[in-house]
């Protein structure tokens, strides 16, 4: 009995001696495969070069687009419903300014005109009879304001029955023939296209670079192996609130007619030298299928965060960094290809190559 109660002991100690061995070979492992992981994780810190974003003067030579408009357009037609009797122009006529373009039907105007002269008449002999007189001042005084009302309806009739040109232009538009019943549209539309307009809206930080006579240079897709200089006419008043921007006019003179209305047009204006945050444009990275840029940056605990970058004019190979990166920061210009957003990284920027 007790040579049975010696035997079961001794397995007992030898079976627990077995799990405690296996549980070191065990635990030996997880340490060796641990050092090994560890080890593999900090070989696969990929290398990368890095530069700091700085401050640099960079030009600020500004596009803006827009299309061509003519310098003054102007509707011609009757304050009134009435028939045409006869237009004189057509589409693309140069016209002067005063030149008469359409004639009204002329009824109403010629009862005017035959009652105003006869009223005319009338103070004529009532002015002879007043220096001898036969009439009262008062009597005198009240035919000459009815003369002169008829006068002023007369004048505002013919305006309305002889349409003038009041400008010198061409005629862009005809909207009625001769024998027409006037309704709604104007008749003629002329337009002034020497000089010619653009309008751009500009930035509020450059309002105070701006003024009247500043010169620009304008590019248009019809020509483009020309460029037609221009300068601003005129700077509006007032910043737009939720575009933080303001407008200006560009006038082009187009003494050869080349611009026409409605071509689209580039234009560039130089705002002078500003300081800008700068990186280089190896550090840019243009996402697939948008028009956003990118760039990894550098954080203190040596990972890089993947940011959205507004970007400026280039100068040379330099890019000039509205928002996205500040003064100071590093931005990764090689071995972008391996990074992942919150990687960590090894800086090595005495490699050539990656």
């Amino acid at each position: 009995m007790k040579n049975l109660e010696l035997l079961t002991d001794m397995r007992k100690i030898i079976f627990r001696s077995m799990i405690l061995a296996l549980g070191v070979v065990a635990f030996a492992a997880c340490t060796s495969k641990g050092s090994k992981e560890s080890a593999v994780a900090e070989e696969s810190a990929p290398l990368v070069k890095i530069a700091k974003a700085t401050i640099e003067p960079i030009d600020q030579i500004i596009e803006f687009s827009g299309n061509i408009e003519p310098y003054v357009r102007n509707n011609i037609s009757s304050s009134s419903a009435q028939r045409i009797e006869e237009i004189y122009v057509e589409v693309g006529d140069q016209v002067r300014k005063g030149q008469q373009l359409v004639r009204m039907e002329s009824i109403n105007y010629e009862q005017q005109k035959i009652q105003f002269e006869n009223l005319k008449m009338d103070l004529t002999r009532i002015q002879e009879l007043l220096k001898s007189g036969g009439v009262s001042q008062q009597a005198y005084d009240q035919l000459k304001a009815q003369v002169d009302v008829v006068e002023e309806s007369l004048n505002n009739l013919k305006k309305n029955t002889i349409l003038t040109s009041p400008i010198d232009g061409i005629i862009t538009q005809r909207n009625f023939d001769s024998g027409d019943l006037t309704m709604g549209q104007p008749i003629l539309i002329v337009m002034q296209l020497r000089p010619v307009k653009i309008l751009i809206n500009i930035s509020e930080e450059f309002f105070p670079n701006v003024s009247v006579g500043t010169p620009v240079k304008v590019s248009l897709d019809v020509y483009s192996a020309e460029e037609f200089n221009g300068e601003i006419s005129l700077i509006y008043p007032t910043i737009d609130p939720t575009t933080r921007t303001f407008q200006a006019q560009v006038k082009i003179k187009n003494e050869n007619m080349k611009i026409r209305p409605g071509m689209f047009a580039r234009v560039k204006v130089d705002f002078g030298k500003h300081d800008r945050v700068v990186i280089p444009d190896q550090a840019i990275i243009k996402q697939n299928g948008t028009n956003n840029r990118y760039v990894y940056v550098l954080n203190s605990d040596n990972t890089v965060s993947y940011r959205l970058v507004n970007l400026g004019v280039r100068s040379g190979a330099r890019y000039e960094v509205i928002s996205g990166v500040e003064q100071g920061e590093s931005v990764v210009t090689a071995g972008q290809a391996k990074l992942l957003d919150k990687m960590r990284v090894e800086i090595d920027n005495s490699r050539a190559n990656f």
